[in-house]
């Protein structure tokens, strides 16, 4: 019992943490992050075309046109699963799953 509540303290003290997501080879790297509420997530464009990564739905953001070597930061304010694509290649999917 103490042990399980130590640990929920500890994660509800946890510092949040940065994660990225590289935009590479015209894929979201990783497709599937999983993140705590108020970590950030940093998506760069390491193609030479741009690309955007775009959510809908319940939890919407949109990265706006990424040009190479740019990069969009987006802070997880609440649980849930955020399905995005990339605007201009529809073909590429990522997921982010705050918990």
């Amino acid at each position: 019992m103490i042990v399980g509540l130590w640990l929920l303290l500890a994660a509800l003290t946890a510092p949040p943490k940065t994660h990225t997501v590289e935009i590479r080879g015209m894929e979201f790297h990783p497709a599937v992050l999983t993140v705590a509420v108020g970590d950030t997530i940093v998506w760069i464009n390491r193609d030479i075309v741009p690309h955007t990564a775009t959510a809908k739905g319940q939890t919407r953001w949109d990265t706006g046109q990424l040009g190479q070597g740019q990069v969009w930061r987006y802070v997880a304010r609440r649980a849930g699963v955020a399905r995005y694509v990339c605007t201009f290649h529809p073909t590429m999917h990522g997921k982010v799953v705050v918990r």
